[in-house]
């Protein structure tokens, strides 16, 4: 499972965790308010190639 990054909308706590490709929102560990999955500088760079180098996303 990849890691993605949650981000708080109540605290602004920023977090990373490994979950599945659907798990959309988790719960904050700071203040228990629902994290929304954000873009990573990882994820937007899925599916391009880099100095020859290919990269996939394991979602989708």
């Amino acid at each position: 499972m990849p890691i993605f990054e949650y981000r708080c909308p109540h605290c602004g706590k920023v977090t990373e965790k490994i979950s599945r490709c659907s798990e959309q929102q988790i719960d904050c560990p700071v203040c228990g308010g629902k994290a929304q999955r954000v873009l990573s500088v990882f994820s937007s760079h899925s599916s391009s190639s880099v100095r020859g180098v290919q990269s996939h996303s394991g979602c989708g």
